[in-house]
């Protein structure tokens, strides 16, 4: 899959393939994913939700790998006067006339990202009451905006940030302990800003959609604490540097709560979510003559587990039609975790599709995708794989062991030693992971 533009969907009744469909199993797949980040596009959700204009200026600032494709649908239907600024991950970015775009490092922050942040935390302090901040926040937003809290170093959100990657840790407890180390997360944005109105426009990529938690919420009220910033640290055993036990344990760097006087003027609004690209999915699979089943857009736990889980509900399919009777497909959204103990390559879900061809062993007629909807796989260069019926034993002709490889973290090299791996380059957009599980008729 060499681009995000996928097959169109296909009329009821076409004939071939399976179900009715046209297509062989791999392009229907791929064409339910793309169908999936065209739903969270900026240029699609970004229009419809901007605010009216002010009496002063407007400011634009965000974060996140989606934010400069929002910044520019906001230029491309923004009727007056405007700039800004604007940081996204490496390759995420796009021309924009009137709102400067940085690139930065993500997950692991770096130097380029900390003085964006600076930037946008000192012009914001310039404004009244007169004037809007526009706020563009989506996935990856917590990394790139790295401004660290005083006395904390970058070297030590660094540190620790690789450290929570590398835990298990879900999004929630991660983004927890960021704000209580930064100088611009957990609301503290907003705080800047006021007086001034403050939109917020939100394309989620966390399991339930809080705003609080997207990108470490600059702009959102935060009703967590140091002390549980603290706990979540003991809890993955992390043993922070003695500089940042110590900002936590005085709680000096406790964020702004809700029923802040300075939240006053604010609005956020979530317009994008793993929800909505799901139903574009499912839609797309129904136009195929197909019939879908959304699982949820929130599914969480070790990546490994969740494939278990999914992999007893796709047998069940093929052996008793139930909850769904091939042909069918399994749709599901949120974000699994990967507690690493291996050596090899691979995201969350090249892991979880591995997990679940060995759990599969097999199983005739299941087919499966699992992709990133913003064309990253974790840290590598392809946003998920492709699992057919055969990939268990194409693997073992090439003398590959997939149980060795799930042992390693290692779901990148299985995936790419099979030709298997999908590749769409960035995306601009993030609603978090997609998984689709065919089983064909």
């Amino acid at each position: 899959m060499e681009s995000i533009g996928g097959s169109p969907p296909l009329e009821k009744g076409e004939q071939g393939g399976f179900g009715g469909m046209n297509t062989d199993p791999r392009a229907f797949l791929e064409g339910l994913f793309a169908a999936a980040v065209r739903a969270a596009a900026p240029a699609a959700c970004v229009p419809r939700h901007l605010p009216s204009a002010p009496k002063g200026r407007t400011l634009v600032v965000g974060a996140g790998k989606a934010a400069a494709a929002m910044a520019r649908a906001v230029e491309d239907h923004w009727p007056g006067e405007l700039s800004g600024l604007v940081v996204t991950r490496y390759g995420h970015g796009m021309p924009c006339r009137r709102i400067e775009v940085v690139e930065a490092a993500h997950p692991v922050p770096d130097e380029a990202g900390r003085n964006a942040a600076a930037r946008m935390l000192a012009v914001v302090r310039e404004l009244t009451s007169d004037d809007l901040v526009l706020v563009l926040i989506s996935g990856g937003g917590s990394a790139l905006l790295a401004l660290p809290w005083e006395g904390v170093t970058l070297a030590d959100k660094q540190q620790i940030n690789r450290a929570l990657l590398k835990s298990g840790a879900g999004i929630d407890e991660m983004n927890c302990v960021r704000k209580h180390l930064s100088a611009i997360k957990g609301g503290r944005l907003a705080v800047a800003a006021y007086p001034a109105r403050v939109v917020t426009l939100v394309i989620s990529d966390v399991p339930g959609d809080d705003p609080a938690v997207v990108a470490s919420g600059p702009t959102v009220a935060d009703p967590t604490t140091c002390e549980d910033a603290l706990a979540i640290l003991e809890k993955y055993r992390i043993d922070p540097p003695h500089n940042v036990k110590a900002v936590l344990e005085s709680g000096v760097s406790e964020t702004p709560k809700p029923g802040d006087i300075r939240f006053a003027h604010c609005q956020t609004h979530v317009i994008a979510t793993a929800h909505g690209s799901l139903a574009a999915a499912a839609e797309t699979a129904r136009a195929a003559g197909v019939a879908p089943l959304i699982l949820g857009d929130a599914i969480e736990g070790e990546a490994r587990e969740v494939a278990k889980v999914l992999a007893g509900i796709a047998r069940s399919c093929v052996r008793q039609g139930e909850p769904l009777r091939p042909p069918c497909v399994l749709l599901s959204g949120g974000e699994t975790t990967v507690t690493v103990k291996g050596q090899g390559r691979g995201g969350r879900n090249a892991e979880f599709l591995l997990a679940l061809a060995v759990a599969l062993d097999g199983a005739a007629g299941v087919h499966a995708l699992a992709g990133d909807t913003d064309g990253i796989d974790g840290t590598e260069d392809n946003a998920g794989a492709i699992l057919t019926p055969d990939t268990l034993a194409r693997a073992r002709a090439a003398g590959i062991d997939a149980q060795a490889r799930l042992a390693d973290n290692d779901g990148y090299g299985f995936f790419s030693a099979l030709g298997d791996l999908v590749v769409t380059g960035p995306t601009r957009t993030n609603v978090n992971d997609f998984r689709a599980i065919l089983i064909e008729k």
